[in-house]
Formats: C-alpha cells, sequence, structure tokens
C-alpha cells in the first residue's frame, strides 16, 4: 500500500487536503467486485460552510485488488490506478471523464 501511494503523481498529492485513504478486506456486500470507493463531497460540490468537516474517506479494498493481481508490481499498480480514480472523484471528475484519461 505504501509503495501505491508513494507513486501517486506529486501534482495529484499535493492538492489533496482532509482526505483519508483506508484500506479494508472487502467492500460492500451489494458490491463485491468494488476495488475502491470515495465517500465524501467534492471539491466542485462544498458549500462555503464546509470548513470544519470531517476528512472525506477513500476506501481501497485489499481482497478484491488481491484476487485480480498475479503479482505484487501489478497489486501496486492497481491500488495506485484505484486510489486516483478516488480521488479524482474528491476533485469532482465523473466515471466518464476517468474513462476517457484511463482511470476506469
Amino acid at each position: 500500500m505504501d509503495r501505491a501511494l508513494d507513486d501517486i503523481p506529486d501534482e495529484i498529492a499535493a492538492l489533496v487536503e482532509n482526505l483519508v485513504v483506508l484500506v479494508e478486506d472487502e467492500p460492500p456486500a451489494d458490491d463485491p467486485d468494488l476495488l475502491g470507493l470515495y465517500d465524501g463531497v467534492a471539491l466542485t460540490d462544498r458549500l462555503s460552510n464546509h470548513a470544519g468537516a470531517l476528512p472525506d474517506r477513500v476506501f481501497v479494498f485489499r481482497n478484491p485488488l488481491q484476487e485480480m493481481c498475479a503479482s505484487e508490481d501489478e497489486l501496486v499498480d492497481e491500488v495506485r490506478i484505484t486510489v486516483v480514480h478516488e480521488i479524482a472523484h474528491h476533485f469532482g471528475i465523473g466515471e466518464a471523464e476517468l474513462h476517457r484519461l484511463g482511470y476506469a
């Protein structure tokens, strides 16, 4: 996990504020193939009174990621892609744009 987070582009990491990345073994039961999840209010949707709120959260789901990867290097790449994908939601970037950018 640390290796994957270290590989997130500096220009993205520098813009992230009040966001935590958490690792859980399994995704929600209603979406068992989910690799990651953003839980928060996108920067583009925040109101001026959002200050002081708890951090937004990015969840990374360990077991589905490990099951889809054949090597540690592949796992590091997939975790990085998953975290960047979820951070993009933090910035208000939707699924269509993520597909276009190769992060979906």
